[in-house]
């Protein structure tokens, strides 16, 4: 797969993401959250960022779920479409009548107060495929290599995937910020942190 560019790569992992089973899909969501749950960096966090998830990511719910049953503070991405950034807006609900979809079916908060980026102690990251060494490609719009690049954030970085989107390598480019851990349905992976930011 390494001699594939990115969006063959996309189209390759889409492909195996869409093949999943939506039973399977929940399944495999439950056990990676349970997986993350029990980590001492989860556990540890007071702030977590999460996605909220598209129909063929690992869902996000049983984690923000847990964030509040331990006091957590959960913060989801609102989206800049036109300054292509990512603004960390508190939510305390998964009510549908709070959310809106935007660009290309991206699930975000209409309204919530934004939370500096430096409180945020873990950030989960999604993403169509990992390596097993803690690189990760997107959709390619790069918020999230932005979002993690930022000064001011110092927390963790934790990619949330299905085994299946394991792939053994992928062009890495300098703008591509590894991640500090990766969390499948099936593993837990800890990295050693990039902390030179460039």
């Amino acid at each position: 797969m390494s001699e594939l560019n990115k969006s063959e790569i996309r189209k390759a992992l889409r492909a195996k993401l869409a093949a999943i089973s939506e039973q399977e899909r929940h399944a495999k969501s439950i056990a990676a959250c349970g997986h993350l749950m029990r980590t001492p960096e989860f556990k540890a966090a007071r702030t977590v960022m999460l996605y909220l998830a598209t129909p063929t990511e690992v869902e996000t719910a049983p984690l923000a779920l847990r964030c509040w049953q331990e006091g957590k503070t959960v913060v989801v991405p609102k989206v800049s479409w036109d300054q292509r950034r990512m603004l960390p807006v508190e939510i305390t609900s998964l009510h549908s009548s709070g959310l809106t979809t935007t660009g290309p079916g991206i699930k975000e908060p209409i309204s919530g107060k934004p939370i500096p980026t430096e409180y945020i102690d873990l950030v989960v990251v999604p993403g169509l495929g990992f390596t097993p060494t803690g690189h990760r490609i997107g959709r390619g719009m790069g918020f999230y290599d932005r979002f993690l690049a930022q000064a001011d954030f110092s927390g963790l970085s934790c990619g949330l995937a299905f085994d299946e989107q394991i792939i053994d390598t992928l062009p890495v480019l300098a703008h591509d910020i590894p991640l500090g851990m990766l969390v499948t349905d099936q593993s837990i992976r800890r990295f050693t942190p990039n902390l030179i930011k460039s």
